[in-house]
């Protein structure tokens, strides 16, 4: 199936590693012209041959300033992928039923939804030029906050109203907005013996490949397979392909039949 994704221009935020990498790779594998941003490529981010543009866009300014940057080496953008978030909850956190203290909570939706706000709102100007496309990616804590800091949950809650409402606000323009929302992926902060997976193993006098084993039971993904960065980059292709001119406003489940409600 022919995307219509070869030389159009793409921007992912938080590009060096996981999902991001994962989406750098299949936009280039399409032919894209791709810019990843993150705070520090990595080696395999650079191995894409995406342009790498630098940046910690919780930073006050810092959206504004990188796609500024993006669009000073060439006008053109298509693609908005905004796939920047996340964060390593402390135990204090996980222990806390309000999801940590005020700061955390500041932290959280900075990272979480404003990073996605202000980048859209500095791209979008671009965006209806080329009659682009925005795909912001949430995670399957929003509509089910018990298995994360509720800080997050509620972050990512609020960014699937944002780019529900985003949508109907923009269609008109001819820029659409989607969202792709994963369940438990197979990335390095899971996989890693240095990274959160191992740490909550170490919290709960788990084997860290115990934990991994159980967790897609756990998480409530019917296949009992972490979910594979490169399919969320593929529905994400899909939703930015201009071959899908009436999918605006949705919000596709990639996790493994996790979600239980209709």
């Amino acid at each position: 199936m022919d995307l219509d994704l070869k030389g159009k221009r793409v921007l992912v935020t938080g590009a060096s590693k996981g999902i991001g990498l994962a989406i750098v790779t299949a936009f280039r594998a399409e032919g894209a012209d791709v810019v990843g941003v993150s705070r520090r490529s990595t080696p395999e981010l650079k191995a894409t041959g995406a342009t790498f543009v630098s940046g910690d866009l919780k930073s006050p300014g810092t959206p504004q300033r990188v796609v500024d940057e993006v669009l000073a080496l060439d006008p053109r953008l298509d693609v908005l992928v905004n796939n920047a978030g996340g964060g390593v909850p402390t135990e204090e956190t996980l222990a806390d039923p309000f999801g940590g203290t005020a700061a955390v909570w500041s932290d959280t939706f900075a990272l979480n939804l404003n990073v996605a706000v202000e980048t859209t709102r500095a791209a979008l100007p671009a965006l209806t030029r080329s009659r682009g496309a925005v795909v912001n990616i949430s995670s399957q804590n929003a509509r089910d906050p018990r298995r994360a800091p509720l800080s997050y949950s509620a972050a990512k809650a609020a960014l699937n109203s944002f780019s529900r409402g985003l949508a109907e606000q923009v269609a008109g323009s001819g820029v659409r907005v989607n969202v792709v929302t994963p369940s438990g992926t197979r990335t390095s902060a899971l996989l890693d013996k240095e990274g959160f997976g191992a740490e909550l193993a170490a919290r709960m006098n788990l084997d860290h490949d115990k934990m991994l084993e159980m967790l897609p039971e756990h998480a409530g993904i019917v296949t009992g397979q972490l979910i594979d960065p490169a399919e969320i980059a593929r529905a994400v292709l899909l939703l930015a392909s201009p071959t899908m001119p009436s999918v605006i406003g949705s919000n596709w489940l990639v996790d493994g039949g996790a979600h239980k409600t209709i």
